[in-house]
């Protein structure tokens, strides 16, 4: 079964590792680095052991445009959103017997290094995929 592992993040995440000012303390380039080589380990023991499908981590929800219509008409917005703080920051497809085991897998992602605001605010979601139209009914 493959499960969607999904991380989420705010702008204000994003502008605090990037070391812009924000409303709380930035990241250091040390916080930023061991995050980097933490996702990379555990990315790259996902690969090895043979579970890991894809991933990918995502823009800065300021690059993003969200596609909805209004009247018929179709409307385009610029991110981020005033109506929502957190948004989709990367994601792990994987490939493992369970949801167990995924569930195991995702809370890995708590090991994550990050000051302890970002810490304590972090979360993940756990999502199977479906192959077919009719898992819908299930």
């Amino acid at each position: 079964m493959k499960y969607m592992i999904l991380s989420y993040a705010t702008q204000h995440d994003y502008d605090g590792m990037a070391g812009k000012d924000t409303d709380g303390p930035a990241w250091t380039p040390e916080q930023f680095a061991a995050m980097g080589e933490f996702m990379q380990k555990f990315t790259t023991e996902l690969a090895e052991s043979g579970e890991l499908v894809e991933t990918r981590g995502l823009a800065a929800p300021a690059l993003t445009r969200r596609i909805g219509s209004r009247n018929g008409e179709v409307v385009v917005t610029d991110g981020p959103y005033a109506e929502t703080q957190e948004v989709l920051a990367g994601y792990w497809v994987v490939e493992c017997d369970s949801l167990d085991r995924a569930t195991e897998i995702a809370a890995r992602l708590n090991e994550t290094p990050a000051p302890e605001h970002v810490r304590a605010a972090a979360y993940a979601d756990i999502r199977p995929l479906m192959e077919h139209q009719e898992e819908l009914l299930t």
